[in-house]
């Protein structure tokens, strides 16, 4: 079996890392803290044996007063995050970033600039949605928001098929045997079902056809 490339050991993490949850509280909000993001992905990276490696690349710094007369530093880094696949260290991916930091005694800007800029890079990244929402509660949100799939050519074979063999072991017009399943689910076509509901149809024809075999075989 061949090594998966650098882009196929991103895209699993991706996969795997659909949402944190804010854990953290300000006075007046909250947050996912570097904490929530690193604990989420650094077992991952590990896992897929994938190293991340921040360089400053220019550095900026501006320093104003605030409105209690102390001193403020606002620290801003441009950045360079580069993905190496341990497996292959010859396979790297650059990706330029910026980050900033506030700092009121000095010697921290650079500090938190680097840590704001490695936990929104990772958000960014993998796409990470965070929220207020408990992560099972966040799944069934992403869920009831999805565009339902519609049914499928197979699964419209499977139910003519179903229909036309209940007609026939019941001695039934076909039309009137579609007509009376399909008003069971809220319809009138089956190209209007979506896949979940013919799924269940599918199941509910195949379970009644059965019995209703058994039965005419008696």
């Amino acid at each position: 079996m061949s090594e998966k490339t650098l882009y196929q050991k991103l895209q699993n993490i991706h996969k795997k890392v659909p949402y944190i949850q804010k854990s953290q509280q300000a006075s007046q909000y909250s947050y996912a803290g570097s904490s929530d993001v690193l604990g989420a992905i650094h077992g991952l990276m590990d896992e897929e044996k994938l190293i991340l490696i921040p360089q400053i690349t220019n550095k900026n710094t501006e320093t104003s007063q605030n409105r209690k007369g102390s001193t403020v530093i606002f620290t801003e880094l441009m950045m360079t995050m580069t993905w190496v696949n341990s497996d292959n260290p010859d396979e790297k991916l650059e990706c330029q970033w910026y980050a900033q930091g506030i700092d009121t005694a000095g010697e921290k800007g650079v500090g938190k600039a680097l840590t704001y800029g490695e936990k929104y890079f990772l958000l960014k990244f993998f796409n990470v949605a965070t929220d207020d929402l408990d992560p099972d509660a966040f799944q069934e949100n992403v869920k009831a928001q999805k565009t339902p799939e519609l049914i499928n050519d197979e699964q419209k074979k499977t139910l003519k098929e179903l229909f036309n063999s209940m007609a026939s072991v019941t001695k039934t017009p076909i039309e009137k045997v579609s007509k009376a399943y399909l008003e069971k689910v809220n319809s009138d076509s089956i190209e209007k079902l979506q896949e979940d509901t013919a799924i269940g149809l599918i199941e509910l024809v195949t379970n009644q056809l059965n019995k209703q075999t058994k039965k005419a075989g008696n």
